[in-house]
């Protein structure tokens, strides 16, 4: 099985993943996957805290993998080597927890999963650059042809989108009143979406769960199970948004 839920934010967000949310949690094992949208965090400051956090997370019974957000320390996650898993570029933070790499397509329990992670912050203006702000969190332009060539093996199709931050046009749609300006991610975004055949996006970063087109996922405090037809929530957040 392949679930999906949204950010995490270090320790901050991470409780939707206890035993007590998450219900399915006793019947997973280690063939089952679970997918953060960005904004991990688990890899931020190497504090006790986090450790413990990490640790906890690792002995969780499914595996887990997760796409950076730009809330990440990515001088931490240099660290770890790039290496090759299920058809695409990953780093293993610890044996059951992955981060998939930018513009990577995984085949994961009959499905082809796009994974693009990266966002722009738009709380500049309180972070500082090298120790809470990283110019890493929008994409080289490298990684977004490196995203395009792998589509283009992939005859342009897969079965699932897996972001932060959505198109340009999508985003605009849905938070017309809101400042979440464009950028070179987001522009990239507009111009996949606009050749890729997929059936679902899913993306982080907004802090909302909501649904727009049928096809286009926002996600936060709720956590989703894939199925043949689309997905089932398996766990929203009574404070948590959901329209369609």
């Amino acid at each position: 099985m392949i679930f999906i839920t949204g950010d995490i934010h270090g320790e901050v967000d991470i409780r939707k993943l206890s035993s007590k949310n998450f219900s399915l949690h006793s019947e997973l094992t280690r063939d089952d996957y679970l997918i953060i949208c960005g904004d991990f965090g688990l890899r931020w400051d190497n504090s006790k805290e986090e450790k413990y956090w990490l640790s906890w997370l690792e002995q969780k019974p499914w595996t887990t993998l997760w796409i950076d957000g730009n809330h990440e320390n990515f001088d931490m996650l240099k660290e770890y080597e790039v290496q090759q898993w299920n058809g695409g570029n990953v780093q293993k933070i610890t044996d059951n927890i992955i981060h998939l790499c930018r513009g990577s397509v995984f085949e994961l329990c009959g499905k082809k999963i796009f994974a693009f992670g990266g966002a722009e912050s738009h709380d500049k203006e309180h972070r500082e650059l090298g120790r809470t702000l990283w110019n890493e969190e929008l994409p080289s332009e490298e990684e977004m042809e490196y995203g395009r060539q792998v589509l283009e093996k992939h005859d342009w199709k897969v079965d699932i989108v897996v972001t932060h931050s959505l198109p340009q046009s999508i985003q605009a749609k849905i938070f017309e009143n809101d400042n979440f300006g464009e950028n070179c991610l987001t522009k990239y975004f507009d111009e996949l979406d606009s050749k890729l055949d997929y059936k679902l996006w899913f993306s982080g970063h907004y802090h909302k769960t909501a649904q727009y087109l049928e096809r286009y996922n926002l996600i936060y405090n709720s956590i989703v199970k894939l199925n043949d037809d689309g997905f089932e929530y398996v766990y929203i957040s009574d404070s948590d948004l959901k329209y369609v």
